[in-house]
């Protein structure tokens, strides 16, 4: 089995709102109903789910000698187990990220470090 990361982007979906900021503003309600679908989306995908993740939201970009403050599309990450890309793709299938609009998820084949 292989690792993916899963990379969950929003363009222009929380229109200038930070994470934390979407949290805030969401109502009681809301919060149970996005956490419901992202358990029930995971219980779906059952040992798939190496890794749920969690939502990300500050950013700041590292180089040789200085970092930098900034902002990023990318608003959470999961670390799934599958056979293929395609099975990743497909435990993909009706995640409950792509009820916002405008929003899509990147998904990375982790490759093993020699000698590592």
């Amino acid at each position: 089995m292989k690792k993916y990361l899963v990379l969950y982007r929003a363009e222009g979906a929380l229109s200038g709102m930070s994470v934390a900021e979407m949290f805030a503003k969401a109502t009681p309600e809301q919060m149970a109903a996005g956490m419901a679908a992202w358990r029930a989306w995971h219980e779906k995908c059952g040992s798939a789910v190496v890794d749920l993740g969690a939502p990300l939201d500050k950013s700041t970009t590292a180089s040789v000698g200085s970092a930098v403050a900034g902002t990023t599309s990318i608003t959470g990450y999961t670390m799934l187990q599958a056979a293929s890309m395609e099975e990743a793709v497909a435990l993909m299938k009706g995640h409950p990220h792509f009820h916002m609009p405008g929003s899509s998820a990147q998904i990375l084949e982790c490759v093993s470090m020699p000698g590592m």
